[in-house]
């Protein structure tokens, strides 16, 4: 079978490390679409759909993000397999009916996840322990999931994994290197700065390598993808 085709949906402001990051992580064709300026898939003849973290809000009146929503709420009702990170965890939640709202707190760098259910079947966190090493940035959270859906992991800032029939959302980001952590680290110059240092001393190679655990997701997507490929050519077969 030839690697699945991905509409990659990237709402990161063009940030350099965002398609380098998906683009090494993902074992699939991905057709990419800057969707912060607008710009859409006109159809969804595609085997599956990623959508990227953002610095933006779910929860803005932009119209960008209404459109992107909708794309994912339809591409949902088609059944099409779905897999957001971080803000794209939150438009697929949202899309889904859930909700998103400001903690009001700011969650940054490596931290402890723990796994809610240990269905290995086709869960995206198949083989990654019952507590892990993940990292986060997002100020935001998914308050409420969507009817039907199931939570995988969460910590004490709330819901961290979720799946919906074939739509998964993970609020931390399995796709960082080191290089994209203490970028984004740095950015974030509205915390505090000893916030900041304490981020940064702690992006070291033995909380990198602890985290690319979660890498695997990456690939538990990719197979599910393909699952439903051949599920559906048998039928049409």
């Amino acid at each position: 079978m030839n690697r699945p085709r991905l509409a990659f949906l990237d709402a990161s402001h063009g940030d350099e490390n965002t398609r380098r990051n998906f683009r090494r992580e993902l074992d699939a064709d991905l057709v990419e679409y800057d969707v912060t300026e607008g710009v859409l898939p006109d159809h969804f003849d595609y085997d599956g759909i990623v959508v990227t973290g953002s610095a933006s809000s779910v929860y803005w009146d932009d119209e960008w993000i209404r459109a992107l929503v909708s794309y994912v709420a339809e591409a949902d009702d088609r059944g099409i397999p779905l897999f957001g990170v971080c803000f794209g965890h939150q438009v697929v939640a949202e899309a889904l009916g859930g909700s998103v709202d400001d903690m009001g707190a700011f969650e940054l760098g490596y931290n402890q996840i723990r796994r809610t259910t240990t269905d290995e079947g086709d869960d995206l966190l198949a083989g990654i322990g019952e507590r892990f090493t993940v990292f986060t940035s997002h100020g935001d959270t998914v308050v409420e999931l969507p009817s039907g859906a199931d939570l995988l992991a969460e910590n004490e800032y709330g819901v961290h994994a979720f799946r919906r029939h074939h739509a998964f959302g993970v609020q931390f980001h399995p796709e960082y290197d080191t290089k994209t952590a203490e970028h984004i680290a740095r950015s974030k110059d509205f915390l505090p700065d000893e916030q900041i240092r304490s981020v940064l001393d702690g992006i070291s190679s033995e909380n990198y390598d602890a985290a690319c655990e979660t890498k695997r997701l990456f690939d538990n997507f990719v197979a599910y993808v393909n699952d439903v490929r051949s599920a559906s050519a048998n039928r049409a077969a």
